[in-house]
């Protein structure tokens, strides 16, 4: 047996080996690395059984390592990031740990790594499923819009994101719709609003709309592969126009 630890932070190593260690029962054959030049150098001269990696390294991103050589033994991820990144995840083939992580936490990813391994369900980490993680990456690091600030006649109010239920553009600026039905204007293009929004969470279904999957109530089927969709709040059923369809059936699946 022996493993390579890829983690740039000393007591975030230590833990690592002291876990495997503990997991096995006796000190675990390892080589450590704490960059990407590093693991590189090694993982072209040495096979391991499998690799514990971190995301975040001296010099990038561990994801760019994977991509730029082949491996052909499994990858741990050891992440301090949200478990919404591993969602991008298309593979049966790679666990992970999320930091800070419990002794049964990481038990249980070696186990997986240890059960798909022995089934032969192992499939190797490839261009699809890495882009897929930097594109998750970057979403969970881009900072998105909170809330809006709407004038009234009154004053000023602010509309949190989170009570949009959908975005219409109207002329030269743009209708939100909060859970209740009122109607809140937005001095800005659709295009603009929809830059500044989630888009795990919000959808721009056809030219003049944006959606959020917080609030639907109910999707219909439509002539000419479109979709009908009830939102709370909203008395007309909105549509998405023939050419989106395809591509907000798989937003809707995450």
């Amino acid at each position: 047996m022996k493993v390579l630890i890829i983690e740039d932070e000393i007591p975030a190593y230590k833990k690592l080996l002291d876990s495997l260690n503990s997991y096995y029962g006796y000190e675990i054959e390892h080589n450590w690395s704490r960059s990407n030049a590093d693991a590189r150098a090694l993982l072209s001269n040495t096979k391991y059984n499998y690799i514990l990696s971190d995301i975040q390294l001296l010099d990038g991103i561990s994801f760019d390592l994977f991509d730029s050589i082949q491996v052909d033994c499994p990858i741990i991820f050891c992440s301090a990031h949200d478990d919404y990144l591993f969602k991008a995840f298309s593979t049966n083939g790679i666990a992970y740990i999320l930091k800070p992580y419990s002794k049964n936490a990481f038990d249980d990813a070696i186990k997986k790594y240890e059960n798909l391994f022995q089934q032969g369900k192992y499939g190797q980490l490839n261009h699809n499923i890495l882009s897929n993680l930097k594109s998750a990456l970057t979403e969970e690091t881009m900072v998105f819009k909170k809330r809006f600030v709407i004038k009234k006649n009154k004053g000023i109010q602010l509309l949190n994101t989170e009570d949009i239920v959908m975005v219409e553009a109207s002329g030269d600026f743009c209708l939100a719709f909060d859970p209740k039905g009122k109607k809140h204007i937005i001095s800005d293009t659709l295009g603009a609003i929809y830059k500044q929004l989630n888009p795990i969470k919000f959808f721009k279904i056809n030219r003049s709309q944006i959606v959020s999957i917080d609030h639907i109530e109910n999707i219909e089927n439509h002539f000419k592969n479109r979709l009908l969709i009830s939102l709370s709040g909203v008395k007309d059923k909105v549509m998405t126009s023939t050419a989106i369809t395809s591509e907000f059936r798989k937003w809707l699946e995450g």
